[in-house]
């Protein structure tokens, strides 16, 4: 009323701004999903798949929570053990050189790869 606008203008103006935040947020939404892919396809670059197979040697990592952290100057790694079985999910199944087994499955990030 005090812009002395009739309603018709005034329902006018409404709807495309309106119209104009839906705009904005489809814009806003593909923005999104371009920045989510070329996040994605620089993480692929650098990322390489490890494969593991049974009977190759591996250190597993210590775990700070673990019992055997103690310190700054202690060992990262642990090991070597032998691969004994490979999960779908990447996860492994492992036994001391000794042949002693792990009793649980340890995720392949945790482990790396063991050259003689």
């Amino acid at each position: 009323m005090e812009a002395e606008i009739d309603d018709e203008e005034w329902v006018k103006s409404c709807l495309e701004q309106l119209s104009l935040i839906d705009k904005k947020r489809l814009a806003s939404v593909c923005h999104g999903q371009l920045y989510q892919q070329r996040m994605a396809r620089a993480y692929n670059k650098i990322v390489r798949p490890r494969k593991f197979e049974v009977g190759q040697l591996v250190l597993r990592r210590i775990l700070p929570h673990w019992a055997e952290a103690k310190g700054n100057f202690a060992p990262n790694w642990q090991g070597p053990f032998v691969v004994t079985r490979v999960l779908s999910n990447d996860a492994l199944y492992l036994k001391d050189i000794e042949g002693k087994c792990v009793e649980m499955a340890i995720n392949s990030d945790a482990v790396k790869r063991y050259y003689v």
